[in-house]
């Protein structure tokens, strides 16, 4: 199987990763790539948002799959420009990718589908925006209606705050706080069939102890010790296939990876949000546990053949992936720096640990990796529980080297055992 990946993050560098050590995988490409994904893909330059150019890159490199990363080009209808050419694509259409594309229609999906979730009001005026803040009060959740990369929702207790974000917003949805745990649950799906993933917690403040502002996220960490053993099975019954059953009710057949954002709350499960794609950085550490041929999966949702799929194959291994991010992340990062440690951590803590490149490239002038965004890298690492996938991540991360970089430490730490 030839396989097109297309992004340039550390969720592509994992998927790619995966697929690099699939037997089935004969040939790997990526576009635009970073970096890292250069050490296992052949990289291509594209505009991952022009559905024609990346349609004319897959035929020309007669891709057998096209995996479609970020959510901007599935909001831009890239998945739906390649099947137009008859080259089987994971990743959904762009009626269906408005899961993640706006709020509001999510909230419609769920409520005609009988799905749990937060009370909330469409607010597109200052006075609406006012009247729905009173009606909740504090602590308040605001999100941005669109697509704002993972940084278009705001909780504060502080109204003013949360007043400003709503203003800044065209559409902005305004809903209760939902107590408790937050979880992850990625599942693959080719319109009917829904076969769930393992799920993950991720970690989106910027500072430990969940402090500072939120970010894309800052790490992840799975099992989940935790959480109840009837969760899957409950979120399944409950939120995935409910959901995935209304939109082809729809006539918008959702086909791809969709990802419920849960909290588990004193009064159940109640979903937060949904994504149209793989998270970052949940996918480095669902995918680190994978054993089922990643290939195999993702051309059975492309194709429509998920209900013949044997049952998923995962690790007993646990998985800790640590981000480490560039200077003044989450606000405009600084970029340019030479990253070290790369050669270290891949011949003193390889196979166990290992780098995701996120925003990185090389520097043309000097051959250096350097950093190209917010966040830089996903160290990743496995062990038989989570304190000791902890060491090894923490170890490894500690060998990298960037001016100004920041990383929590306390990813896992109180699943662990360790806080």
């Amino acid at each position: 199987m030839k396989v097109l990946v297309i992004g340039g993050g550390a969720r592509e560098h994992a998927l790619c990763r995966s697929l690099s050590l699939d037997p089935d995988v004969t040939a790997l490409h990526c576009a635009p790539g970073n970096a890292g994904i250069a050490e296992v893909a052949e990289l291509h330059t594209v505009d991952a948002v022009d559905g024609a150019a990346v349609a004319e890159l897959a035929r020309r490199l007669e891709a057998d799959l096209v995996v479609v990363g970020p959510e901007a080009p599935l909001v831009a209808g890239v998945a739906d420009a390649v099947r137009e050419h008859g080259i089987p694509v994971f990743g959904p259409s762009a009626r269906a990718a408005e899961l993640e594309g706006s709020k509001a229609f999510a909230k419609d999906v769920m409520a005609a589908a009988g799905v749990p979730t937060a009370r909330s009001y469409l607010c597109t005026t200052p006075e609406e925006i006012d009247a729905a803040l009173d009606a909740f009060g504090a602590p308040y959740v605001v999100k941005d209606d669109g697509l704002a990369a993972g940084k278009g929702v705001v909780v504060t207790e502080d109204v003013a705050v949360a007043r400003a974000h709503a203003l800044a917003c065209d559409r902005v949805v305004i809903e209760e706080f939902l107590d408790g745990p937050e979880v992850s649950l990625f599942a693959v799906t080719d319109g009917e069939t829904v076969v769930p993933l393992t799920p993950a917690q991720d970690f989106k403040r910027a500072h430990d102890g969940d402090e500072g502002p939120n970010t894309g996220g800052m790490g992840a960490y799975s099992p989940l010790p935790w959480a109840d053993p009837k969760l899957v099975d409950e979120v399944q019954q409950t939120v995935l296939q409910p959901t995935v059953d209304e939109m082809r009710r729809r006539g918008t057949p959702f086909s791809g990876l969709l990802y419920a954002g849960l909290a588990i709350t004193s009064r159940g499960v109640r979903v937060i949000e949904f994504n149209a794609r793989f998270g970052d950085p949940e996918t480095q550490v669902v995918l680190a546990r994978l054993r089922t041929p990643l290939s195999v999966l993702l051309h059975a949702a492309a194709t429509g053949t998920l209900a013949a799929l044997p049952p998923l194959r995962w690790s007993d291994d646990a998985a800790v992936t640590v981000v480490v991010a560039a200077h003044n992340y989450p606000g405009t990062p600084r970029t340019g720096d030479p990253i070290g440690g790369l050669t270290e951590v891949a011949e003193l803590d390889a196979p166990g640990a290992y780098v995701l490149h996120a925003g990185t490239k090389k520097d043309a002038a000097t051959g250096e990796v350097v950093s190209a965004g917010g966040r830089v890298l996903s160290v990743t690492a496995t062990g038989v529980d989570l304190a000791a996938a902890r060491e090894r991540a923490y170890r490894a991360a500690g060998r990298i080297t960037l001016d100004g970089s920041h990383h929590r430490t306390d990813i896992a730490a109180r699943a662990a055992g360790q806080d």
